[in-house]
């Protein structure tokens, strides 16, 4: 959550210390002993980046030079020669920001962070988002809520299941650690001007409070009146949560042309594409993820939680859950993860003794993981060394609060062995378990309100669809 600015910050911009950075050419003419250079960043009064602003170098002895900042608001100016400078950046909605005339001496390094102002004579028409390289105008409309007792999704239960956490995993990546304000102090300033940050705010408290259609409408105010990669993503996660997934794909997309960097964006993307149904896509975006930040733990997570109720796996998938053991060997997780995707591989001997060692790992370092002594069971079974089956499934049972996965596996281990009571009791106890785990996924979706919502007409071959049934 960003805080709204009640006591803006005096003066137009502050420098830094200096720091020795490495020359790139920035379009400056190289001179003889022209080796100083200027690097900075642009912001807002919260300290937010200002991509796509105008940054201006003049000099007392030469011409200006111009840059635009990027994504995280940076720009540079390199081989500048020994003279006096001045910075001005502009860009639509705010006032001009001046830092000088300051003197650049041979082989200085100077960093500078530039602040800029709102200007609310400079803001944009109502109602759109600027400077977004794609159509500013959503395709859908958010109409209402209902109570459902069928959420759509696809496959079996498990699967659905499986979405349901992803979806909530990814929406919770947008999770604030601020606590909110008053919600009538948060309405007093915005009935004196809209506020992005404030219409966040606004959405955060009206979520909590369960009036999720209001905040839905607030978090989509809060990205067109500033299009911040935490914006776009909070709407993008508030659709996606409440089972919008076509607009919520909307959003994603259009969050990650803005932020292409963004490895929560990327996840909210993959996660709406997988509860759509559209299983295949939503894998290669994972990896995408994987890939933009690869010392990130939280893709390969994703990746490991996918794979549970997938049956096939695209290539590179173990490759990078590898990765993530390499980049983490004391994550039980990892271990945990990496383990199953062997399992699901086609694969030998040598293999699935790999995937048992790794398992054995994951328990050492978590005792509790009860994931892994199914799949320790599961093996074990395989290779009909049903003693220590027996043995492992129960530890996932022990550490499992509905356990009806590592029931019926006992019942199915307890029939090899020839013990049909033990196996008759198994299966009374899956039966149980699995009728609680139902009933606590249809509470969860009785208590979930779901977006109803209307696609618009994007194209000549687009047409209108109704919500999901």
């Amino acid at each position: 959550m960003h805080r709204s600015l009640t006591n803006p910050v005096r003066g137009l911009s502050f420098a830094l210390a200096f720091l020795a950075v490495p020359a790139v050419s920035s379009g400056q003419a190289a001179a003889t002993g022209a080796t100083a250079s200027i690097d900075g960043t642009v912001v807002d009064a919260q300290h937010h980046p200002i991509a796509k602003a105008t940054v201006i170098l003049e000099t007392t002895t030469g011409k200006p030079a111009s840059a635009t900042t990027d994504l995280q608001g940076r720009f540079k100016f390199s081989a500048l020669a020994v003279g006096t400078y001045t910075l001005h950046a502009t860009r639509q909605a705010f006032a001009e920001t001046v830092e000088g005339p300051f003197t650049l001496n041979e082989h200085e390094a100077k960093s500078v962070i530039l602040l800029m102002q709102k200007d609310p004579s400079r803001q944009p028409a109502k109602d759109t988002v600027e400077d977004i390289p794609f159509s500013d105008e959503t395709h859908f409309t958010v109409a209402g809520v209902m109570d459902t007792t069928s959420l759509g999704g696809h496959g079996s239960d498990p699967v659905r299941r499986n979405s349901d956490a992803l979806s909530k995993e990814a929406a919770r990546l947008s999770a604030a650690n601020l606590s909110a304000p008053d919600e009538a102090a948060v309405r007093e300033q915005l009935s004196k001007r809209d506020n992005a940050d404030l219409r966040f705010q606004l959405a955060e408290i009206e979520e909590k409070s369960g009036r999720s259609l209001a905040a839905v409408n607030d978090y989509q105010r809060a990205a067109q009146l500033d299009p911040t990669e935490a914006h776009f993503f909070a709407w993008g996660a508030e659709l996606l949560v409440h089972r919008a997934f076509d607009p919520s794909i909307e959003v994603f997309s259009k969050g990650k042309n803005l932020y292409p960097d963004s490895v929560r964006m990327i996840l909210g993307l993959g996660a709406a594409t997988y509860a759509k149904g559209s299983s295949d896509e939503a894998k290669q975006i994972f990896l995408q993820a994987c890939d933009i930040a690869p010392s990130d733990p939280t893709p390969y997570l994703f990746l490991g939680r996918v794979q549970v109720t997938e049956t096939e796996l695209p290539a590179g998938w173990t490759d990078r859950l590898k990765r993530f053991v390499d980049l983490e060997p004391k994550n039980a997780q990892a271990h945990y993860f990496y383990a199953i995707a062997l399992t699901k591989m086609p694969s030998g001997p040598h293999q699935l003794a790999i995937a048992s060692s790794q398992l054995k790992t994951a328990v050492d370092l978590d005792p509790r993981l009860s994931g892994a002594y199914l799949e320790l069971g599961i093996l074990a079974s395989q290779q009909g060394d049903l003693p220590n089956a027996v043995i492992y499934l129960q530890k996932a049972v022990e550490n499992t609060a509905l356990p009806d996965d590592a029931h019926y596996r006992l019942a199915q281990v307890y029939r090899r062995m020839g013990d049909t009571e033990k196996a008759r009791q198994e299966s009374e106890l899956y039966k149980q378990a699995s009728e609680r785990k139902n009933q606590q996924v249809e509470q969860e979706r009785h208590e979930l309100q779901q977006f109803v919502y209307t696609l618009r007409e994007q194209g000549p071959a687009a047409s209108k669809q109704s919500p999901p049934k």
